[in-house]
């Protein structure tokens, strides 16, 4: 089994710098590539002279996350594909335990290590945590990670069992798998897609699974700041743009409209504690998806996938005052 370290680069030249480092040493005996998104601050030529042990394929234009990897990865030989965030630090024996468990796992797609906090290093991170679900209106949440509370690791994800979905962040997955599925949405441009990519994993009886023996650390909001409007825009239409391909035909409707009234709850709260920027981000993510619609519905796949376990948890979480994962209810 092979496995291949990709990491897509746009503009992240300082992130490379901190962190290729920790990839090169921890990861002695694996292909390191770099995907280059077109990027406008002389990134290649940094790479070149820094780092000429990494391999590095450059796309034409920026096409964002899931275009860039879609476009990347064609040139890649490998039978697992490791997409690392340029802000992402790595471990000792990260690879190990995770390509054990593909080849234990036939019918595995996808894994993520642990994510913890960067600045924080006992802390889990926000983007994907102790591994990745959804709720019965298709809400992503974490083991670790509900909403905007983290929580502190003390070995109580140091499991390794089936999630709904794998970071993007640090997600290993299987390449045959990433290209019979067609790979991310490129209409996703960037945020939601692997998720979007592990429910069709799902939906075709493919498994994706945390492993708490690998554990890298996460800055975040590395090319996106975390507060920006369009991060907010991206995040809202790629959530309903994903409802739309993978909910179970008679559940399509009821949390299709209740998404849609509920962002518009959101927008208020947002504009209250965000600024305008942020409720009119919402309002342009629900005009694209309008212009989508469509598009989205011939995408669509039959379902076999129950989705969601634990019960709308934006009601636990903000009238219930249910913070953590263990907290949530069915």
């Amino acid at each position: 089994m092979k496995t291949a370290i990709v990491i897509l680069n746009w503009n992240s030249q300082q992130w490379l710098k901190k962190f290729l480092p920790s990839v090169i040493e921890n990861s002695p005996d694996y292909d390191i590539y770099v995907i280059d998104n077109a990027s406008t601050q002389n990134d290649v030529k940094f790479i070149q002279t820094n780092f000429p042990e990494i391999k590095l394929i450059e796309n034409d234009e920026n096409l964002g996350y899931a275009g860039g990897y879609n476009e990347g990865l064609k040139k890649i030989k490998a039978d697992i594909f490791c997409l690392l965030n340029s802000d992402v630090e790595v471990t000792p024996n990260w690879i190990a335990p995770i390509e054990k468990l593909f080849e234990e796992n036939e019918n595995l797609a996808a894994v993520q290590p642990k994510i913890l906090d960067f600045y924080q290093q006992d802390f889990f991170e926000y983007a994907g945590a102790g591994g990745g679900l959804v709720d019965n209106f298709g809400y992503p949440f974490c083991r670790g990670r509900v909403f905007w509370t983290l929580e502190k690791d003390h070995g109580q994800y140091d499991d390794t069992q089936a999630v709904f979905w794998a970071s993007g962040a640090c997600m290993f997955v299987r390449a045959k798998d990433f290209f019979e599925f067609g790979g991310f949405d490129g209409d996703f441009f960037a945020h939601m897609e692997e998720i979007d990519l592990c429910w069709r994993f799902h939906n075709a009886g493919k498994a994706v699974f945390y492993c708490g023996e690998s554990t890298v650390y996460h800055v975040g909001g590395g090319t996106l700041n975390k507060n920006s409007p369009q991060k907010t825009f991206l995040n809202f239409r790629n959530s309903l743009c994903m409802l739309v391909k993978n909910l179970p035909k008679r559940m399509l409707l009821p949390v299709l409209l209740s998404r849609l009234i509920l962002d518009g709850i959101t927008a208020l709260v947002f504009w209250r504690y965000e600024g305008f920027s942020h409720l009119s981000a919402i309002f342009r993510a629900h005009l694209s998806f309008y212009s989508l619609l469509f598009k989205m519905i011939k995408k669509r796949k039959i379902n076999v996938h129950t989705y969601g376990s634990k019960c709308f948890v934006p009601f636990q979480y903000f009238i219930l005052k249910r913070k953590k994962y263990h907290q949530l209810r069915d």
